[in-house]
């Protein structure tokens, strides 16, 4: 009993002092590291206090897309970042994203003359150079101050084709302007038309030519994952501090709801969605209706039945529904169902030059990239973003030399093998 209390004692003197000591920053940033998922694909998620992973300080420091989730942990407030890392309920299809990528071996061929590869992709007549866009994320400034006008800068710099959320932070004319160029508009239908009809009319006012219809949350999710819980208790602020709910919770603050009549309006959710509201989009507009969420054939044939000009193959980056397929896994079948009659786009898990050729052999014509380019934004701002779209591009140009492809057309499915 004595040694007990002595070691007890011990314990607490240490605490007194531990808590006066720039040391606590260390065990914070510890405990942070300890709560986070294991890593799939990626550096293991270390805090950069321990010593034990090198920490960039700077976007030309970067080797790969990795480094900067490793800065934009440190800068964001675990809340934030825990917003942005998880995925819904046990995280299967935000494993399955990566796990399903990584499984795919490559087919390379050789002595081919690989000396001018072009990596231009063509999507209803515009031509972008590269096959890679940014997804459609909201909220950005949670992210940076500059959020959604630095990611269109960067975009715009370099060619990127940017889709622009509905819940986004900045306007879709500010976001136009930044960008110099067309930007496309994702749309969340929420529960009233004439919200919906309002928001389309002005992103198509607004120089948009294509109009992005997510149909994946019809309903809410199950997005209090235990990783979440745990960062989320690991923060000292309050999230009424930043996001004040009026009566029309966050839509208030959302610069695309400016004058709209919000009445009885609280979220972004459509349980009534159907086929129907497609037609009618259809008819609403002259911009390209693409719908995001498919993963099925019987939906791809629906979507041509219906009209739609093209879709992007998603599951929300795993954070919709807890299905346990990968997007890259369903792709097949939706390329498949429609025949080439409509672009594909996919997007889920992607991180890597040779994931997005995967995705160009199994079928796609774009890949969407989405929280590679906001750890780029959360960690460096603009030149953060512009980072991480040129390594992006530097790995595909570097893997379709290596598997003798010189366009993004003799990219086939041949180039991939039976998963492991």
């Amino acid at each position: 009993m004595p040694n007990r209390r002595y070691e007890l004692a011990r314990r607490r003197t240490f605490l007194k002092l531990l808590a006066g000591s720039p040391m606590l920053g260390y065990a914070r940033a510890v405990s942070y590291a300890d709560a986070l998922p294991a890593p799939i694909g990626g550096p293991k998620p270390v805090a950069a206090s321990t010593g034990d992973e090198y920490v960039i300080a700077s976007p030309d420091q970067a080797i790969n897309v990795f480094e900067f989730e490793t800065v934009a942990r440190q800068k964001l407030s675990p809340a934030h970042y825990g917003i942005l890392a998880t995925g819904v309920d046990d995280e299967v299809t935000l494993r399955a994203n990566r796990e399903a990528l990584i499984r795919l071996p490559l087919r390379p061929r050789r002595l081919v003359d690989v000396r001018h590869v072009d990596m231009t992709a063509e999507l209803f007549g515009v031509k972008w150079k590269t096959p890679i866009a940014l997804a459609p994320i909201g909220t950005l400034r949670a992210y940076h101050p500059d959020g959604e006008l630095a990611t269109a800068k960067a975009a715009g710099a370099h060619g990127y084709l940017q889709i622009l959320s509905t819940v986004a932070t900045t306007s879709v004319e500010d976001v136009i302007a930044a960008t110099g160029g067309p930007v496309w508009f994702q749309l969340y239908p929420t529960s009233k038309w004439t919200v919906a009809q309002a928001l389309v009319k002005r992103a198509e006012l607004a120089g948009c030519p294509v109009v992005v219809l997510t149909v994946d949350l019809p309903v809410g999710t199950g997005r209090k994952t235990d990783t979440f819980e745990r960062l989320k208790r690991l923060d000292p602020s309050r999230c009424a501090d930043c996001h004040e709910l009026g009566a029309q919770g966050h839509f208030e603050h959302r610069p695309m709801f400016d004058g709209l009549d919000l009445t009885g309006l609280t979220s972004t959710s459509a349980p009534g969605l159907t086929w129907s509201f497609v037609a009618r989009l259809r008819e609403t507009t002259s911009m390209k209706v693409v719908v995001k969420g498919i993963l099925t054939r019987e939906d791809a044939n629906l979507c041509l039945q219906y009209g739609v000009d093209g879709v992007i193959v998603s599951n929300h980056g795993g954070r919709a529904e807890d299905s346990g397929l990968a997007a890259i896994d369903a792709l097949p079948e939706v390329v498949e169902a429609v025949q080439g009659r409509i672009p594909v786009l996919v997007d889920g898990g992607f991180r890597r030059g040779t994931d997005v050729f995967k995705g160009l052999a199994l079928g796609a014509q774009a890949i969407c990239i989405g929280r590679p380019y906001i750890w780029g934004l959360a960690a460096f701002g603009q030149p953060g973003v512009e980072r991480v779209l040129e390594i992006l591009r530097v790995e595909l140009e570097l893997i379709m030399k290596q598997c003798g492809t010189r366009s993004l057309k003799e990219i086939t499915p041949a180039y991939v093998g039976r998963p492991s």
